[in-house]
Order: C-alpha cells, then sequence, then structure tokens
C-alpha cells in the first residue's frame, strides 16, 4: 500500500461539504474530526447520537455449499453457532496463532458476509482466497460496492425509527436485518465500536450520500453531529476494544490480547489452532492490560510501561479519557504483572505517571443493548 494514491468514500464530498478535517487513514482520505471538535463529537455519541462514515471497511461474501466451512478454516470463533440474522465477533490467525486481523462474520440465509479493516483488506482477500483449496465455494470482494454508515448514541434509535420498514426494537445487540433505510434497501445491524446503542448501516455505495444526509436530517432535534475517527478512536478506548495495528497484529496471540472467548479450540480444526492449543497449554508470557492513571496524564502509543523503573511493555492505545477526566491505556506486560490492581507507571516522557492495572471497559455507562 506504500505509495498507492489514498482512496475515497462515497461520502468524501459530503465530508468536505461539513468542513470535516482529512487525514490519510488505512488508504483512504478520511475525517478525523469536524468543526465541532473530537471532545464534542465524542460527548454527542456518549449522550445523544454520532454518525460514522466507516465505509473504508472491507466486505467478503461468501456464498456455495461448503460456505460454511470455509469461514470455520479461517476463523477462530465457532461460526456454526451463528444463526441466520446473527453476526459475531472473530478473528482469522497465522499458524503461528499471530493474528491476521479481527472481523465481523455476518450469516444471512444464502451466504455469511465477513467484514474486516480496510488497512488489512487485500492482505485479507488473499488470506481467505489461499485457504479455499477444494472446498466449493464462491468469494467476492464487495467492498468498493458498499457503503456503511455507523449512527451511535442512545438517541440513535429513536432517531433511526421513521427512517426504517423493519421493527427497530428487534434489531438488539449483534442481531441484524435487512430493510430499507429512507428508502434504500440496507443491511441494518445492532453492531458498532463505542460501547453506545446504535446501528451500522450496509447499502449501495451509490445511495450513501441520500441515507447520510436522510440521518442528518432526521436527527437534526435530537443532538445528532457528524463525528470523526478522533472520537472513534476515544469511544472505543474508553470500552476497551482493541484495534488492529495497536493491540492486535501477527506477534500477538488472541489468547494474549484477550480474546480466549472467541478462541473456540474444541470446534474443530482452523488455522493456528494448533499454536494456540499448544500456548495455553504452556501458559503466556505476556497478556493485554488496561491501565488508568492516577494523576491527570495522556498516555500516547508507544510510551514505555515501567514496573519498579524497568521497562515491561509499551502502550499499545492511550487517552485522556472525555468521559472519565482521567489517562486511560492498553498494553502488554508480563503475565505476573497483569493482574487487576497491580501498580504500575507510564514513562510520559521522562515523567513517570503511576498508572494501576484495570480491567476494561474503563467506562461502564454506555447505552448499549445486550
Amino acid at each position: 500500500m506504500s505509495g498507492a494514491p489514498l482512496k475515497r468514500t462515497p461520502l468524501y464530498a459530503e465530508h468536505e461539504r461539513l468542513s470535516g478535517k482529512i487525514v490519510p487513514f488505512a488508504g483512504f482520505e478520511m475525517p478525523v474530526q469536524y468543526p465541532s471538535g473530537i471532545t464534542a463529537e465524542h460527548r454527542a455519541v456518549r449522550e445523544t447520537a454520532g454518525l460514522f462514515d466507516v465505509s473504508h471497511m472491507g466486505e467478503f461474501v461468501v456464498r456455495g455449499p461448503h460456505a460454511l466451512d470455509l469461514v470455520q478454516r479461517v476463523t477462530i470463533n465457532d461460526a456454526s453457532t451463528i444463526a441466520v440474522g446473527q453476526a459475531q465477533y472473530s478473528a482469522m490467525c497465522l499458524d503461528t496463532g499471530g493474528i491476521v486481523d479481527d472481523l465481523l462474520v455476518y450469516r444471512y440465509a444464502d451466504h455469511y458476509m465477513l467484514v474486516v479493516n480496510a488497512s488489512n483488506l487485500e492482505k485479507d482477500w488473499s488470506w481467505v482466497s489461499s485457504h479455499v483449496g477444494s472446498l466449493d465455494v464462491d468469494i467476492e470482494d464487495v467492498s468498493d460496492a458498499t457503503a456503511l454508515l455507523a449512527l451511535q448514541g442512545p438517541a440513535a434509535r429513536e432517531i433511526l425509527r421513521p427512517l426504517v420498514d423493519i421493527a427497530l426494537d428487534d434489531v438488539t445487540y449483534y442481531r441484524f436485518t435487512v430493510g430499507t433505510v429512507a428508502g434504500v434497501p440496507a443491511t441494518i445491524s445492532g453492531t458498532g465500536y463505542t460501547g453506545e446503542d446504535g446501528f451500522e448501516i450496509y447499502l449501495n455505495a451509490d445511495a450513501a450520500v441520500k441515507v447520510w444526509r436522510a440521518l442528518l436530517e432526521a436527527g437534526q432535534g435530537a443532538g445528532l453531529i457528524p463525528t470523526g475517527l478522533g472520537a472513534r478512536d476515544s469511544l472505543r478506548l474508553e470500552m476497551g476494544y482493541a484495534l488492529y495495528g495497536n493491540e492486535l497484529d501477527a506477534d500477538h496471540t488472541p489468547l494474549e490480547a484477550g480474546l480466549a472467548w472467541i478462541t473456540k479450540l474444541d470446534k474443530g480444526d482452523f488455522v493456528g489452532r494448533d499454536a494456540l492449543v499448544a500456548q495455553k497449554k504452556q501458559g503466556m508470557r505476556r497478556r493485554l492490560v488496561g491501565l488508568t492513571l492516577g494523576e491527570r496524564g495522556f498516555p500516547r502509543h508507544g510510551y514505555p510501561i515501567l514496573s519498579a523503573g524497568d521497562s515491561v511493555g509499551v502502550v499499545t492505545s492511550g487517552t485522556l479519557s472525555p468521559s472519565l477526566g482521567i489517562g486511560i491505556a492498553m498494553g502488554y506486560v508480563p503475565t505476573k504483572l497483569g493482574a487487576p490492581g497491580t501498580q504500575l507507571q507510564v514513562d510520559a516522557r521522562g515523567r513517570a505517571l503511576d498508572a494501576v492495572v484495570t480491567r476494561p471497559p474503563f467506562y461502564t455507562e454506555g447505552s448499549i443493548r445486550r
């Protein structure tokens, strides 16, 4: 991807029209914030609602008699347990157990959809394709033809309700249905990356502007505002949600990353299983932990994590939490230092900030409906 021209989502002109600050992200030109600012956008999602353009994400459709077999082969969760109309959080692993990507698996009546991270799209496509083998399956990359909007916040459900032709209250956490939004055919999913009630809306890229504008108009009186990548990152970090390239990568396994709950070692064979079984048996040398700072400070990605003055890890993600008013972070430390309550420090450019290991989520007042 290095040196490749940046791509634009179908909503790029809308972001310019709304004076969004455009930055390079995962091979795209994306809005990091709007004139309202990251903190105001973050608070809008926590208190009312925010609208994100996440059309940079990738979507692969998997069809055919052996569609489930392929999904089971390349993902670590058990896709055989997903009902039609249900989504599942999962990951793909290398033979070594390192993480290729984390993703969502959607089960439709006649196919599966894999939703992958934009930064990994080409790699993921090659990885999934390489494991088809003799399976009777057809896979299609529909990323460029698909737009994805995320309407998130406690007011999201009432904002969306008059625009849809479905029973919206049936779309609960990690459930989805097919209907229309502002007259446009769409998949409406009770998923998100913020810890708030809300929806992700998949639709044809050609209709993205119409639905984006309809949502902003419908939410005008409810406090809905367009929201950029900056607030998306602080919101997900308050929930302790991992980000590929920060907490998740090929050098760490899902067991080390706290994703044992989606790692179904008893489902049968899958790529990476042997390495993960061995690691579980031997025990982990390191683990991903959450950290809260005992004083007002801004832990940043790359800052050293210290124990008694010695470096024991590195901050993978960190911020000054807009909701809590304290510094929060995640990072890998030796397993013996990973118990909640363990006292550590974060080296902020030579200043040792006291920190304590804290089990995420850091923010627990979200409106998400489980």
